[in-house]
């Protein structure tokens, strides 16, 4: 696996975690960054939880942007991309909380985005054909319409877009900083960023099974987010993105 240089200053890169109610994870979590990539800034956005998560990241040593409410995972990860523009960071990674994402990744994520491969680069679970992850049969059939939908809209083959793992240059962290869908902004996303010019690239990587804390998506709950998500991604194909230039 590729290593990050050495000479990564700590305002290049910034380590982006989500988290809501994931005290059990956290500091766990931002300790394996920290020993991964020491020379990464790592940050927090602690969405209105309601128990420790907050100070247990603080403990570690992260960065804590705390909403005093919930406002959902795109507006979280919009409050981390809107501090990495303001701070001037090259390269946003992003990763959620409760610790299925392995931060022995992370290189690999940032040698691609360093070596130009691509704008944003997205681990997939399926890229390899399969995943060792137990997904109930109701969610991976709307994962896998969802990888259909945003393959038709883009012209590009997409296997896993509701991964929350993945890097951003600096051009796609100024888009998404503004344009980051609300809801379940995964899939909208990738929509965004076809329609701004921007290039995408997946690679395969493994989920690690949830310790602690249960998923927000049942099995009824996968119906309606799979009619509504590709609904908002036909809607949001309609609609007009700026298309970015190029980073000189």
């Amino acid at each position: 696996m590729s290593k990050v240089s050495q000479q990564t200053t700590i305002e290049q890169l910034l380590i982006l975690i989500p988290a809501y109610n994931e005290q059990e994870m956290i500091r766990r979590v931002v300790m394996g960054v920290r020993e991964t990539i020491p020379q990464a800034d790592i940050l927090v956005v602690d969405d209105g939880s309601g128990d420790r998560t907050a100070q247990e990241a603080e403990t570690a040593g992260a960065f804590v942007l705390r909403h005093p409410f919930n406002l959902g995972i795109g507006g979280t990860v919009q409050t981390g991309l809107k501090f990495a523009q303001q701070r001037g960071y090259e390269v946003v990674i992003r990763m959620d909380g409760d610790g299925q994402h392995n931060p022995a990744d992370i290189p690999a994520v940032y040698a691609a985005l360093q070596a130009r491969q691509a704008d944003v680069v997205i681990g997939s679970r399926f890229l390899n054909g399969k995943t060792t992850m137990p997904i109930p049969l109701l969610r991976r059939l709307g994962i896998y319409t969802f990888a259909l939908v945003v393959s038709l809209l883009t012209g590009q083959r997409a296997t896993d877009t509701t991964s929350g793992f993945f890097g951003l240059n600096r051009r796609a962290i100024t888009l998404l900083a503004t344009y980051m869908p609300q809801d379940y902004p995964e899939v909208e996303s990738r929509i965004i960023l076809h329609k701004a010019g921007l290039t995408t690239l997946e690679f395969p990587t493994p989920m690690r099974i949830r310790l602690y804390g249960v998923s927000s998506i049942n099995a009824w709950r996968s119906i309606y987010y799979a009619f509504k998500v590709s609904l908002a991604a036909l809607i949001t194909a309609l609609k007009d993105i700026p298309v970015r230039k190029s980073l000189t």
